[in-house]
């Protein structure tokens, strides 16, 4: 079946409806943009790398929509026109939501902007969206922007931004904190499986304490693949914390 007939008729696997039809997971670091990195862009390479690839299967699927999503201010949509800029780290670079969009139109935060920074990189023909959630958002929260993604009433792909645990070592941004390998093994487990049980059972105060920006971000994603139904295989691309904070790249699709 093609892209366009599956838009007129659904998938029969899911009752008809037009579900979450697949995800992946990348880091935020502005280091990741060679301009903002400067003589230190190669030491990311690797993970520039493993995310190009995690974006090129998102498109691959051939959606309607690629929304991005990542840790805001508050909780809803942005919409377009809107643009993030890199200055403050030191860079005067413009990501626009939308490559080409001739207004700045509203603010996209740092999550949003490295987003649109990697989808820029492809050459992607679907409609692009964005949605921020709030780093303290609790569950009823959580679960409502994770229904109104699932309930979309087009076919939509998912590019989630979040960091892990920031407290990797004496010299991370939130120094060195003993539970931060297990929990960010235990997040990097739970992508690699597609685990939703794991993602959406997070504690936000540890998760907090531990500076780990994606954990809002990852239980949207896990609420928005339960509310879709159906079944799902993750992969993950790359683990590393060169910095003394987690980075993840995942990559999930339909079973």
């Amino acid at each position: 079946m093609t892209g366009s007939a599956r838009r007129r008729t659904g998938d029969s696997r899911y009752g008809g409806r037009v579900p979450l039809v697949a995800a992946v997971v990348c880091p935020h670091p502005p280091l990741l943009v060679p301009e903002v990195a400067g003589t230190a862009a190669p030491e990311l390479d690797d993970l520039r790398a493993a995310c190009d690839t995690a974006v090129r299967r998102l498109l691959a699927v051939d959606p309607d929509a690629v929304v991005l999503l990542g840790a805001g201010p508050t909780t809803g949509p942005i919409f377009a026109p809107a643009t993030g800029s890199l200055q403050p780290w030191g860079v005067d670079l413009d990501v626009p939501l939308v490559p080409g969009q001739p207004d700045r139109g509203a603010v996209l935060p740092l999550s949003l902007t490295v987003g649109a920074w990697l989808l820029a990189r492809q050459d992607v023909r679907a409609q692009v969206a964005a949605v921020q959630v709030a780093a303290d958002a609790g569950a009823a929260e959580v679960e409502a922007l994770a229904e109104s993604i699932a309930g979309s009433a087009v076919r939509v792909a998912l590019l989630v931004l979040g960091d892990g645990s920031a407290c990797r070592g004496q010299k991370s941004p939130g120094y060195d904190d003993p539970r931060a390998e297990a929990y960010d093994r235990r997040v990097a487990t739970a992508l690699a499986g597609a685990d939703l049980d794991v993602l959406l059972d997070l504690d936000p105060v540890v998760s907090t304490e531990l500076k780990a920006a994606g954990r809002a971000s990852w239980q949207v994603l896990a609420g928005a693949a339960r509310s879709s139904g159906g079944g799902w295989r993750g992969e993950l691309l790359h683990d590393a914390a060169p910095y003394g904070v987690a980075y993840f790249v995942a990559s999930w699709e339909r079973m």
